[in-house]
């Protein structure tokens, strides 16, 4: 049976001092410690709550939301690491901001910034744009800070860029570790992350490049399984190539959705845009072309129609490890005949993991929590004590 001392033992064990007062871009931005410190800052917090010991480490403070995308799980998962740790969240509406009458980005940061300890941004839409723009807001606070205009440095963690979404693949990895009984078990265990039909179209890349670039990390099989055409960011290739050779996994792209799934321990079925469709549309964004942005979206819905057969079936999932590999999905998923006429996945195959999937969701309250956590706190191990000893309840009885 665990108990909370289990899991600061294990923290003691980790250097990840680079944490303090720093944030969350990029999973390949941190190391090997960094990461295990998440998940088991996560697991520990997860383990107060379910014990009824209060984990609020703010009296105040304000969490700043900013989604340029629409989302549910990401939202509320943000909302409830805020509201675990005490800290209030504010979302900020650029709607209704100033931006729109010339607010400058390093303003807009330094304003919503007085009293806030975390921004959290999701900015996915537009490549290039979007991890540069938290980098944008980043580098704005800490010079406030620096300045004296900011009592403290807020964290800044990524909901979802460009590039990654390492809230997402984080809190999938601690679900697998959960699943395979270990991090220490998920060496030689194949991953097959594939491309699969939506008869929508412009879904960001970051899903895909935060599995790859993150699940080479432990040892494992990776495979990436799209039809051709349907690229993802060359860099990010590379940084899954490396991770993989240096965790003594593989990594490969594959152009065969029966090839990934063969043999594998856990699938990932998940539409994304090409990344060059991705490039041309930012272009046209930029320049303002109504016509050309329709075109495009007119031309990647005809190409996508051409890969219905780019679908997770029950006799796909026959072929995996035993027939029983861990499918995995972001959730919301193109659901046939539920959702759409034709998707990513049979309605048999979702309906029999659901459970498992809505699991593998309630993690990324507590991933993103243990973000802002080991950013906020120089001596996590101690803070964590200090929560046991005071063991004020959540709810009182």
């Amino acid at each position: 049976m665990k108990t909370l001392q289990d899991y600061i033992d294990k923290l003691n064990k980790l250097n990840f001092k680079e944490m303090y007062n720093n944030d969350f871009f990029l999973t390949w931005e941190k190391t090997d410690d960094e990461l295990e410190a998440v998940w088991t800052v996560a697991d520990a917090l997860r383990f107060m709550r379910e014990n009824n010991i209060s984990t609020k480490v703010f009296e105040s403070g304000l969490g700043i939301s900013l989604f340029r995308d629409n989302s549910t799980r990401t939202r509320f998962s943000f909302a409830s690491a805020c509201n675990l740790l005490g800290l209030e969240v504010q979302d900020l509406d650029e709607g209704k901001s100033q931006v729109a009458h010339g607010e400058t980005v390093r303003e807009t940061a330094n304003m919503i910034s007085f009293m806030a300890d975390v921004i959290g941004i999701r900015d996915d839409m537009y490549i290039g744009k979007g991890n540069a723009y938290m980098h944008e807001v980043s580098d704005s606070v800490k010079q406030g800070n620096e300045d004296g205009i900011l009592e403290q440095r807020p964290t800044l963690v990524n909901l979802q860029c460009d590039i990654d979404h390492p809230t997402q693949s984080m809190a999938d990895m601690l679900h697998i570790i959960h699943e395979f009984g270990g991090i220490e078990n998920l060496k030689g265990k194949k991953l097959a992350m594939t491309w699969a039909y939506s008869p929508s179209y412009g879904k960001p890349l970051s899903v895909p490049q935060g599995i790859v670039g993150l699940m080479t990390r432990m040892g494992m099989e990776v495979v990436l399984a799209h039809p051709e055409g349907y690229e993802i960011m060359p860099e990010v290739e590379e940084v899954a190539k490396k991770n993989a050779e240096k965790s003594g996994g593989s990594f490969r792209v594959s152009h065969d959705m029966a090839d990934a799934f063969k043999d594998a321990d856990i699938v990932y079925p998940k539409s994304w845009a090409p990344f060059a469709a991705m490039e041309k549309r930012t272009v046209l964004y930029g320049e303002g072309d109504q016509a050309g942005i329709d075109a495009l979206e007119k031309e990647l819905l005809t190409q996508n129609a051409d890969h219905k057969d780019w679908c997770c079936t029950e006799e796909l999932m026959k072929t995996t490890k035993d027939g029983k590999a861990l499918y995995l999905h972001c959730l919301p998923a193109d659901i046939n005949d539920v959702s759409c006429v034709d998707g990513e996945v049979e309605a048999t195959v979702f309906d029999r993991y659901r459970t498992p999937l809505y699991k593998e969701a309630s993690y990324k309250p507590y991933v993103i929590a243990a973000m802002i956590f080991l950013s906020k706190f120089e001596n996590p191990t101690e803070i964590l004590k200090k929560l046991e000893v005071r063991k004020a309840p959540r709810i009182f009885k």
